[in-house]
């Protein structure tokens, strides 16, 4: 190759260490359940944060199930905290805010367990987890305990976004490879 040559190479494997592309994709899939699960609880009470009894019993498809009619943002968004708390608990008041809520479980937990749309699950969960932070754990107020500033939604925006961004080169997990691969996703790069 000579100085003024200006082909270039485009790799198409992983650099570095394969089992740590597959950690990096475990990670994206695991956070990807949480949302998903998350989702799966509160539309139908499976007893995790919805439709556990006082006893620890578990009643699925309690009142509090969101196919029962249930308002899931309410109570979450009642108890905010800090300088922002009073906007919080109004918007949990209204009804429209569970759709956006469990649309946005339901879309992240999916997009980041399959690989696909991982641009649009990765924005979608730093607002959804920015908001939450901002919601109950701002600094010195509500449920952050343990350190003034990271809690466990700012600890899983750095790791979606990690993850997303690294494996737009390569995933050794989901079908990223496929979803790029579709005339679409190539045209409107955004959809990766």
């Amino acid at each position: 190759m000579t100085a003024d040559d200006t082909t270039t190479r485009e790799l198409t494997g992983p650099v570095g260490s394969k089992a740590g592309w597959v950690m990096l994709s475990i990670t994206r899939i695991t956070i990807g359940f949480y949302f998903l699960w998350a989702f799966l609880d509160k539309m139908f009470g499976l007893g995790f944060s919805t439709c556990r009894q006082d006893d620890g019993t578990i009643e699925v498809m309690c009142e509090r199930a969101w196919a029962n009619g249930a308002r899931i943002t309410e109570g979450y968004l009642g108890s905010s905290s800090g300088p922002f708390a009073d906007f919080f608990a109004n918007l949990g008041t209204q009804a429209w805010t569970d759709w956006p809520f469990m649309l946005g479980l339901l879309g992240i937990g999916l997009a980041l367990m399959l690989g696909i749309g991982t641009r649009i699950g990765m924005w979608s969960a730093i607002a959804m987890l920015a908001m939450m932070w901002i919601s109950h754990s701002w600094p010195n107020q509500g449920g952050n305990a343990t350190n003034p500033f990271v809690d466990d939604h700012i600890i899983m925006i750095v790791a979606i976004a990690a993850a997303v961004l690294l494996e737009v080169r390569y995933q050794a997990i989901g079908l990223g490879s496929w979803w790029k691969r579709l005339d679409i996703v190539q045209k409107q790069r955004w959809l990766i």
